[in-house]
């Protein structure tokens, strides 16, 4: 434990800290954070390598409100990304993005596009790389320096040939942008690269420039994502890692868009297992009630039978290597091994490490952890993000900065209703029935 966290830099340590400090999920480091799911890596690095090796791969992820859903899929995002994957998080919702309108989930697939060297919106960047790459490969096949636009373009038609048959304009409108990067003209380029990105309303003049006309729709999108697989595995991208987080949303959503989103998800599937998107790794997350309910996958047979998985046998039989994922969630002893190894994360930044783990040992670690359970109606599951944000803000910032801070004299754990979120909320009132109000739970050490 002690060679994981000391050994961490400076500003991995930090990004990781103020994130749970803040409530929330780091965007990165979660290596430093993972326990429990060495038995999911050795499958989950194998489908990875396949992708990258021009397979794809479909996974669906299941557990209940803190079970560490997205941790888990932001844990694997950093590990495709550590082998030259580059990344995409969607959340799906009815407003902002629908699951039955696929051309607004490439459209946010595009938007939040991230790479090991590019943050969001890592779109225009990997296109350039892509330009460059064919730049290169015509200069080492001979080709002159008045030959090269010629030859550019040669390899550009070769390489999109498949996905021409698909969406020629997405060839067009990469023609479109690199002729508009030679005139000089940076507003149409940049009006096209969002066209290919799938944003609406681009200027008319844009399009025409580029040959391109209207938006792109629902079928189209299926198009788009073939050429920007493509792109990416010709500019030297191992493939392209998208989570497709909180569908569960689904069950909440009308009749007839629910509908729709069951079969676009289906579709989805079938053309991943079809093979149409190699380099793709797709996954989705929700709770149980969505994959086993009738608001659920259960209302549409085919999608049903695509993502059944055998779950009868103890949970340390699950198959890693299934089309869905169980996660069990924390347990009071895996919540307190969580926070020990982040006391150690902290420590091995403090000014004092041997104070941090004197006066916040393992015993302190558990009543805390207790302690916030219990706020919460005795479920622990429901307990990581606040008992994390409790103990980095208001225990280990606080034994950092005063050398006579003592949390077991000077600190009472209080929870009020504002810090929660609507489904901590919702879930501490069921759960703790007649139990006393979590506005003021005091530490009993």
């Amino acid at each position: 434990m002690e060679n994981r966290t000391t050994s961490v830099s400076a500003a991995r340590r930090r990004t990781v800290i103020d994130a749970l400090r803040r409530g929330a999920v780091p965007e990165s480091g979660l290596d430093l954070l993972a326990t429990g799911l060495d038995r999911f890596e050795g499958a989950l690095d194998a489908e990875l390598e396949a992708v990258s090796s021009g397979g794809s791969v479909f996974k669906a992820v299941r557990g209940e409100y803190g079970s560490g859903k997205t941790f888990f899929t932001r844990w694997l995002g950093e590990r495709a990304k550590r082998r030259n994957f580059a990344v995409a998080e969607i959340q799906i919702s009815e407003t902002e993005t629908p699951l039955h309108k696929l051309e607004t989930v490439y459209r946010r697939l595009t938007e939040r596009l991230t790479t090991a060297s590019f943050p969001p919106s890592a779109l225009r960047p990997v296109i350039d790389a892509w330009f460059y790459a064919l730049e290169e490969d015509s200069l080492a096949a001979g080709a002159t320096e008045d030959e090269l636009p010629q030859e550019v373009e040669k390899l550009l038609v070769a390489r999109l040939a498949e996905v021409s048959r698909h969406a020629p304009s997405f060839a067009a409108a990469l023609r479109g942008y690199r002729a508009a990067l030679a005139e000089g003209d940076e507003a149409t380029a940049a009006a096209v690269m969002a066209w290919l990105g799938g944003q609406p309303h681009v200027a008319a003049s844009a399009r025409r420039a580029a040959g391109v006309r209207g938006d792109l729709d629902h079928f189209g999108a299926f198009g788009f994502l073939q050429g920007l697989l493509t792109v990416l595995r010709d500019s030297g991208h191992a493939g392209l890692f998208v989570v497709l987080d909180e569908v569960e949303t689904l069950q909440r959503v009308r009749s007839d868009a629910r509908d729709k989103a069951l079969n676009a998800l289906r579709q989805l599937i079938d053309e991943v297992h079809s093979g149409r998107f190699p380099g793709l790794y797709l996954v989705i997350t929700g709770t149980p009630a969505f994959y086993d309910g009738q608001q659920g996958v259960q209302r549409l047979a085919p999608l049903a039978q695509r993502l059944a998985t055998d779950f009868t046998t103890d949970p340390r039989f699950d198959n890693p290597r299934a089309v869905q994922l169980r996660l069990s969630g924390f347990t009071q002893a895996s919540l307190v091994s969580l926070g020990v190894t982040i006391r150690e994360l902290y420590a091995a930044g403090a000014e004092s490490p041997e104070r941090i783990e004197a006066v916040v040992d393992d015993t302190y670690v558990a009543d805390l952890a207790r302690a916030v359970g219990g706020a919460l109606g005795g479920k622990v599951g429901v307990a990581p993000r606040l008992f994390l944000k409790k103990l980095v803000g208001d225990v280990l910032d606080r034994v950092d900065q005063f050398e006579d801070f003592d949390p077991r004299r000077h600190y009472k754990l209080t929870v009020a209703s504002s810090e929660l979120t609507d489904v901590e909320r919702n879930l501490a009132a069921a759960l703790s029935g007649s139990a006393p109000s979590a506005d003021d739970i005091e530490l009993d050490v």
